[in-house]
C-alpha cells in the first residue's frame, strides 16, 4: 500500500473528484478526514469506507473559512495522530457566460472557494509541517488556468492563481521538506459539468467539448485520484512545484 499509516485530509470529498480522491486513499492505506459542505454527502463517502475496511472520519466545513481548517487539522491529529497530506480539491464556478454577466457575488465566491481556501489551508497546517519536519499539500487546479476557455474569465484566473501560489509555495517550503504540487483536471463528470459547459449537459453539447479533447473522453474521479495518489505517495519524494495536467492532451 503506497500511503500506509498516512493520515490525509481531503477538502470537498463528498463527491466528484474529492470522492475519488479520499477513497482511492483510503484503498491505499490512508486514514481519511472527508470533508465537505454536504454533511449528507459526506458522511456516506466516509461511510462506504469503512465499510470496505479503510479508517475515515466525516467533519463538515466550510473550506472559505479560516476556523474551519484549523478544525480539520485538529480532528486529523485527534482522531488519526497526526498528519501528512492534505489534498485542497474543493472547488466551485460561476456559470460559463460573458464576463460582463457575471455578478459581484458570484465572483467573491469563486474566489473565496477556490483561492482564499488555499491561504487558509496553508495558515493552519503550514505550521505543523514545519514542526514536524514534513508534509504534503496538493491542490486541484484546472486546465482552465492553463488554456482558459471564454466564458470562464474568473474561473479561469482562480485556477490560474492556484497554479502560481502552489509553485511559490513549493519554492518556500521545498527547503524544509514539504511539498506542494498541482492537479490540473480537464472537465470531468461532477456536479459542476453544466455549469463549466454553460449548456445543458447533452451528448450534443458534450460532443463540442470533447472535440478539444485527443483523447476523446471527459476525466473521471479516478483520473484524478490516481494523479493525487502518485504525488502524495513517496514514489513522489524528489517532486514538488509540478502542475499535472489531467487531461487527455487537452493542454498540448
Amino acid at each position: 500500500m503506497r500511503l500506509q499509516e498516512k493520515v490525509a485530509i481531503v477538502t470537498g470529498a463528498g463527491s466528484g473528484f474529492g470522492e475519488g480522491i479520499a477513497k482511492t486513499f483510503a484503498r491505499e492505506g490512508a486514514a481519511v478526514i472527508v470533508n465537505d459542505l454536504n454533511r449528507e454527502a459526506g458522511e456516506r463517502v466516509a461511510a462506504d469506507i469503512a465499510k470496505a475496511g479503510g479508517r475515515a472520519a466525516f467533519v463538515c466545513g466550510d473550506v472559505s473559512r479560516e476556523d474551519d481548517h484549523v478544525t480539520l487539522l485538529g480532528e486529523a491529529v485527534t482522531r488519526f495522530g497526526h498528519l501528512d497530506i492534505v489534498v485542497n480539491n474543493a472547488g466551485t464556478t460561476h456559470r460559463n457566460k460573458p464576463l460582463l454577466e457575471v455578478t459581484e457575488a458570484e465572483f467573491d465566491r469563486v474566489y473565496a472557494v477556490n483561492v482564499k481556501s488555499i491561504f487558509w489551508s496553508a495558515r493552519a497546517v503550514m505550521p505543523y509541517f514545519l514542526q514536524r519536519g514534513a508534509g504534503v499539500m496538493i491542490n486541484i487546479a484546472s486546465t482552465a488556468g492553463v488554456r482558459p476557455r471564454p466564458g470562464l474569465v474568473w474561473y479561469n484566473g482562480s485556477k490560474g492563481a492556484v497554479i502560481t501560489a502552489s509553485k511559490a509555495m513549493a519554492a518556500e517550503f521545498g527547503p524544509k521538506n514539504i511539498r506542494v504540487n498541482c492537479v490540473n483536471p480537464v472537465i470531468g463528470d461532477t456536479g459542476l459539468t453544466a455549469e463549466f459547459m454553460g449548456v445543458p449537459n447533452t451528448p450534443e453539447n458534450r460532443a463540442k467539448f470533447l472535440a478539444g479533447i485527443p483523447l476523446g473522453r471527459f476525466s473521471t474521479p479516478q483520473d484524478i485520484a490516481n494523479a493525487c495518489l502518485y504525488l502524495a505517495s513517496d514514489d513522489a519524494a524528489f517532486i514538488t512545484g509540478v502542475c499535472l495536467e489531467v487531461d487527455g492532451g487537452r493542454c498540448i
